[in-house]
């Protein structure tokens, strides 16, 4: 059982930076694919980026070259920095795991384990 925290959620202006943490419980966090999603009010939960110990990360694009995803295995944490926030990315922000990576890792199928989500607000 893995257990994932949310944390660096907040209110930001547009143009902003803000970056989330995602602690993970578990001790084979480096071998896990690590996903962040996020669902905004009245949307289906979206993919946003990946990280996983195979290759380049992947982003939807929509954030690609704003947002950067990293992890830090010792800390069994990952990481979302989000720059040059706009209105449009106003979501709650959700970390997710997969013991592996599967064909399914741009949807939530993909993923065996969730965090509580964090709120991003960004005003215009």
């Amino acid at each position: 059982q893995v257990q994932l925290v949310e944390s660096g959620g907040g209110l930001v202006q547009a143009g902003g930076s803000l970056r989330l943490s995602c602690a993970a419980s578990g001790r084979t966090f480096s071998s896990y694919a690590m996903g962040w999603f996020r669902q905004a009010p009245g949307k289906e939960r979206e993919f946003v980026a990946l990280s996983w110990s195979g290759g380049n990360p992947y982003y939807v694009d929509s954030v690609k070259g704003r947002f950067t995803i990293s992890r830090d295995n010792a800390k069994n944490t990952v990481y979302l920095q989000m720059n040059s926030l706009n209105p449009e990315d106003t979501a709650v922000y959700y970390c997710a795991a997969a013991s592996r990576v599967k064909s399914s890792w741009r949807q939530e199928g993909g993923y065996d384990y969730w965090g509580q989500g964090t709120q991003v607000t960004v005003s215009s």
